[in-house]
This record gives structure tokens, C-alpha cells and sequence, in this order.
């Protein structure tokens, strides 16, 4: 992880800073004293080497400094930690939704294998992968925001304001994502399941004499939800990268937002912010997932 989190960290130092551009001049603007821009320069490190300023921006992170914003005009650590916040609810409201629609879902397509139950998972899960998040956005807000009127169609507020007020203006962008990802988790249920359910532990345990209902839920799905746990964990690197359009389609000001508004400004500081916590938080949580393997499954902990 750490050795990723590097590489992870070269590559996006590199990318911003071969970008076209002159980041004191977007400070200080094109009309500005030439003398004036060159002692900006001087100050900002602009003048050092990559090497040099790739150390020094390094340096900042491990102490806790991501350096000031050029759009915000303030320091990124605390706008950073309140969007990362928010986009959080949303993340997690598109998993949980997800999992609780595809795992039931796939686990009915694999009991009733090449049957219409199976046909009509199939369907549900090509129509998901087929349409983009987009459209399930816009669809949501045609229907629970302006025809029902249940949810807001657009706007923020910050978990630690109001709860539940936060829950409703996240629900139906979290939605419009876990619909998306509940198609892939969906297929995946599905294929580990059928596999599971053909194992000779599953017939054993029906020869026994055990309830349907605890051969397929507690034995089949305990051995089979491994693999699609690890999946949903590798597709929250899908979420964050699908929440800048969500976010921007419900003007949601999130995590995703401050990415788009950093690229739209080029605010090489926040940009890098941004993308280096994005990518910390994808690889953290499949970390997390790594370490919850031999709760979800018992067969980790004997090996």
C-alpha cells in the first residue's frame, strides 16, 4: 500500500505539473509586472526542479500541509476534509443501496439458474451496465424530485449540520450510482453463487436434511460473498471517479465538485489534493476489506 501510495503520488505530481501553463500568472494575472511574477515564482518553488518541488510537496503531506488553494484562497487540509466528508455519505449510501439490491438479486438468478428468475436478473443487470449513471440522475429527479417531490432535486448539507436532512439531499445521487453498480455486483453475486451452490459441502448439507433456506443463506452465501465483497471495494475507485459528474448534475458540493472546480480553475495544488486523497481513500478501504476476510469467511481465519 505504501509503495503504491508513491507511485500514486509521482504520477499525479508529474501529470499536473506538465500541464499546460503558468500557475503564477493565473495568480497574479496576464497584465501582471514581469518583476512581480518572477518573485512569485521564486516564492511558490516554481523555479526548482521537479525533483526539488516533488520532495518538497511530499514533505508538506507528511506534516499535515497540502498547501493553499488558488481558487479558494485558503488552506486545501480543512476544505479537503470537509468534502471528502460529504462525498463519504454518498459513497456509502451507493454501496449499501447496491449491496442490498444485488445480493438478493443474485443469489435469486443463481437458485433458479437458466430459468426466468435467472432471464430477468440478467435482464435487470445488462439494462444497469448499459445506461450511464447520468441518466439514472436525471431520470431520479424527474421522478422523486419534481413529479413526487420526496427528495430534493439539488443542494448540500453537511452531515454534522443536520443528518437527516444530509441523507435526503445524498439519496438520490447515491441512488442514481448504486443503481450502476448494483448491476456489476449483481453478475458477480450471481456467477460466485451458481459456483458455490455445485460444490459437494452444498449437496452434503441438503442430504442432511437442512432447510433450503439455511443451505443457500447461511452455507452457500457465507462461502460465496468473499469474492463479491472484494469487488465492491475495488469499485469504489468507480464511485469516486463517477461522483464529479453526479455531484455537478444535483450540484451537490461535494468531493467530486471540488475536483471539477480545481480542474475547470486549474489549481494545480488542490488538484493534486484532491486526486492523491481520492486515491489514499479507494486504496484505504480496499485495506479495510482485506483485514474483514476472515470475519466474512472462517475458511481465512482455519488457513
Amino acid at each position: 500500500m505504501i509503495l503504491t501510495l508513491i507511485l500514486i503520488s509521482i504520477i499525479t505530481f508529474v501529470i499536473t505539473n506538465i500541464l499546460p501553463g503558468d500557475v503564477a500568472m493565473m495568480i497574479m494575472g496576464t497584465q501582471s509586472n514581469p518583476e512581480a511574477l518572477a518573485n512569485l515564482r521564486e516564492n511558490l518553488g516554481l523555479n526548482d526542479t521537479l525533483f526539488v518541488q516533488y520532495g518538497n510537496w511530499v514533505l508538506g503531506i507528511l506534516q499535515g500541509d497540502l498547501g493553499t488553494s488558488l481558487l479558494f484562497k485558503m488552506p486545501i487540509w480543512p476544505l479537503l476534509l470537509q468534502k471528502i466528508t460529504s462525498s463519504a455519505l454518498i459513497v456509502a449510501l451507493s454501496m449499501s443501496i447496491a449491496l442490498l439490491l444485488a445480493i438478493p438479486l443474485g443469489v435469486w438468478a443463481a437458485v433458479h439458474k437458466n430459468r426466468w428468475q435467472d432471464n430477468f436478473s440478467s435482464s435487470v443487470s445488462i439494462i444497469g451496465v448499459s445506461l450511464p449513471d447520468f441518466f439514472w440522475g436525471i431520470m431520479l429527479i424527474l421522478i422523486f424530485a419534481r413529479a413526487l417531490g420526496w427528495f430534493p432535486s439539488s443542494g448540500f448539507v453537511h452531515p454534522n449540520e443536520d443528518i437527516v436532512l444530509a441523507i435526503r439531499h445524498a439519496f438520490l445521487p447515491s441512488l442514481a450510482l448504486g443503481l450502476g453498480l448494483m448491476a456489476h455486483l449483481t453478475r458477480m453475486t450471481r456467477a460466485t453463487m451458481t459456483g458455490v451452490l455445485a460444490q459437494e459441502f452444498i449437496r452434503v448439507a441438503r442430504a442432511k436434511g437442512l432447510k433450503e433456506k439455511v443451505v443457500i443463506w447461511q452455507y452457500g452465501l457465507s462461502s460465496a460473498i468473499g469474492p463479491v465483497i472484494t469487488v465492491a471495494g475495488l469499485q469504489t475507485g468507480y464511485l469516486f471517479g463517477s461522483i464529479i459528474v453526479m455531484e455537478s448534475l444535483f450540484n451537490y458540493t461535494g468531493m467530486g465538485w471540488l475536483t471539477y472546480q480545481a480542474l475547470l480553475n486549474r489549481d494545480i495544488p488542490l488538484i493534486q489534493a484532491t486526486v492523491f486523497s481520492i486515491a489514499a481513500a479507494v486504496m484505504l478501504i480496499n485495506l479495510l476489506i482485506d483485514l474483514l476476510y476472515p470475519i466474512i469467511d472462517p475458511r481465512v481465519r482455519l488457513s
